[in-house]
């Protein structure tokens, strides 16, 4: 039964005009040009909304395929392209292939680039061989392939302008994340916390790719780059070796707190954000203590990367409740007073609102209300465990120790929302959330650690909540309130990113292959078409010839889609998933396919 898987914010006009002298001046330029797509996440602000209003909840009904590109790569396809004036830039899972096409030349391959990695690196992918997408600064294309190898192409040509290796396969660090480049530097995390890696972010100089700095997510403060004095949780410093006292021993060492997830920045305040994910290894009696600072969000600066804040959402995680989810940076009043937010939607199932100058714990509610590890989070500052959530026995793998098999806890290990972004629109001021609405049975037990080999120490079966059939929902939020608005049901687990946009639709994916638009306000459906296989990649939109087109990448695969990208049978492979979404099946296949649609002529 023991068996793992082997395998914009374009805030205010005034803002971005302060901004702009501390920031790249050419990406924060272009990325208010909504024809475009210049980031992985769209903007700065990770909101994932566009100023394209042509396509709207009128006319989205006529939406037709304009045309399709076959990438050539089977298995999971996370992530979108890039579209760069009349260039489109399109990634692949493993082998990370990039392709650059004409889109005023009938679609046509400019270049294409195909690294050549080590195979063996396949194995040490925790769920599946996916990338999360490129990034573009300084006339260059970056892309992190699996081997860790952070590449940058000549965006003209396809020609490798330089590489850094950001990692070593050998003792299962991978890269499956998108890139970010902040001035004058390229920011990249690290997947591997299944296979104990002390985790990382790094930042790359843009012209050299020389390392400029690395903060590890548990250490000395030296390595995580915290100032004992002037980093701060929650309003207090976090005073000397915060992460060691919570850590036995040296167990920090491969301590996992994974960083494959989005990054964020806003430019005023100078700070990127970013999550932290679970710690090593998956069954919590061999690792006592809170264990700082995985499972964290982070507020750094990207000159020295040093943290001016931290908070940890779920200390001694003991359910694999990654951080690693976007921070989305918005602008609202709360209580009548304007404040610089930053929700997060996190895998324990809560969705939290900050103040992202601050770090202070504004929201802190649940999405799912079927999330029961959890009663909430003390939200009393006066309170000795303010903005700790508070642990209900009937769930605690922890008090129930190793090989004893806990059973109906909501969320399963995939989370009530894994890396699949959300979208924020502020015309409604609503988060637009892809869901999982899933439980699990967790059973701990002792593991030894062997660096390249997995460091789980956990079984997992999963499956919906009792009474109910759906695996999915796709949601409206409010987080000034932490509140939901609306909720669609979905038959599975919705893994692709969404999209809003002026034009009052939102965008996603399901994995049965279906691109569904709905009304930004209602929830309403509006259009729906059924692509050639499962999506978990991310909705983008753009403008090219004076028409408005949108974009993603289907390819069935991920956490949730393990099952079918790797021919796994066993209910408990894949890190429990297998057996979950073993019905899936039955409506898709695998496939790598771009398809872009827009209105008829």
């Amino acid at each position: 039964m023991r068996k793992v898987l082997l395998a914009t914010f374009l805030g205010s006009a005034a803002a971005l005009a302060v901004g702009s002298a501390s920031a790249n001046d050419e990406l924060i330029k272009m990325s208010q040009n909504p024809k475009d797509w210049v980031m992985p996440t769209g903007d700065y602000a990770n909101t994932r909304y566009s100023k394209l209003n042509q396509i709207n909840a009128q006319n989205v009904g006529k939406l037709q395929v304009a045309w399709t590109f076959s990438t050539g790569v089977l298995r999971g396809h996370e992530g979108g392209p890039l579209i760069i004036g009349n260039v489109m830039y399109v990634h692949t899972p493993f082998p990370n292939k990039v392709y650059a096409i004409d889109l005023s030349n009938e679609n046509k391959i400019i270049w294409k680039y195909e690294p050549k990695q080590d195979p063996n690196v396949i194995p040490v992918m925790c769920c599946d061989t996916v990338n999360r997408g490129l990034a573009y600064g300084d006339g260059k294309i970056f892309l992190h392939q699996a081997d860790t190898t952070l590449v940058a192409l000549d965006a003209k040509t396809g020609q490798v302008a330089w590489s850094s290796k950001n990692g070593d396969p050998s003792k299962g660090e991978t890269g499956t994340s998108a890139p970010m480049v902040i001035k004058d530097k390229v920011l990249i995390g690290i997947s591997g916390g299944e296979f104990g890696v002390q985790a990382h972010m790094s930042a790359y100089d843009i012209k050299t790719g020389k390392l400029a700095w690395r903060g590890y997510s548990e250490g000395p403060d030296n390595q995580i780059l915290v100032d004992a004095e002037k980093t701060t949780a929650l309003g207090k410093p976090v005073g000397k070796d915060s992460s060691l006292k919570t850590w036995q021993g040296d167990q920090w060492k491969i301590g996992g707190g994974a960083t494959w997830g989005w990054i964020s920045y806003d430019p005023e305040l100078n700070l990127v954000y970013y999550g932290s994910g679970n710690p090593s290894t998956w069954n919590p009696k061999q690792r006592p203590g809170d264990n700082k600072w995985s499972m964290t969000i982070w507020a750094r600066n990207p000159d020295t990367g040093v943290a001016k804040w931290v908070y940890q959402m779920t200390p001694h995680d003991e359910w694999d409740y990654d951080g690693v989810n976007e921070m989305i940076l918005s602008d609202q009043s709360i209580n009548g007073q304007p404040r610089k937010l930053l929700t997060h939607f996190d895998r324990n199932g809560l969705g939290y609102t900050l103040d992202r100058a601050t770090g202070e714990l504004l929201v802190a509610e649940k999405y799912d209300p079927k999330v029961n590890w959890t009663s909430g989070v003390d939200m009393d500052k006066n309170s000795p465990t303010y903005g700790r959530p508070k642990v209900l026995d009937a769930a605690s793998t922890d008090k129930a120790g190793e090989d004893h098999n806990v059973k109906g806890i909501c969320p399963a290990a995939l989370g009530t929302k894994d890396e699949q972004p959300a979208a924020y629109s502020p015309d409604t001021q609503l988060f637009y959330v892809p869901t999982n609405h899933v439980c699990m049975d967790y059973e701990p037990f002792k593991v030894s650690y062997t660096a390249g080999q997995p460091y789980v120490g956990a079984t997992l079966s999963m499956y919906p909540p009792a009474g109910e059939t759906h695996m999915g929902n796709f949601i409206a939020w409010d987080g000034k309130t932490g509140k939901i608005v609306w909720s669609n049901k979905e038959q599975f687990s919705v893994w692709s990113g969404a999209l809003a946009t002026a034009g009052g639709v939102v965008f996603y994916g399901t994995l049965e292959g279906y691109l569904k638009a709905v009304d930004a306000k209602t929830g309403k459906e509006l259009y729906k078409f059924k692509t050639p296989s499962g999506i978990i990649g991310n909705v983008t939109t753009y403008e090219n010839g004076g028409k408005q087109y949108v974009a993603v990448l289907s390819g069935v695969g991920g956490w949730a889609g393990i099952g079918l990208a790797a021919g796994l049978t066993d209910p408990t492979a894949g890190l429990g998933a297998v057996g979950g979404y073993a019905a899936l099946s039955n409506y898709t296949a695998l496939g790598g396919t771009l398809t872009v649609f827009s209105l008829p002529n």
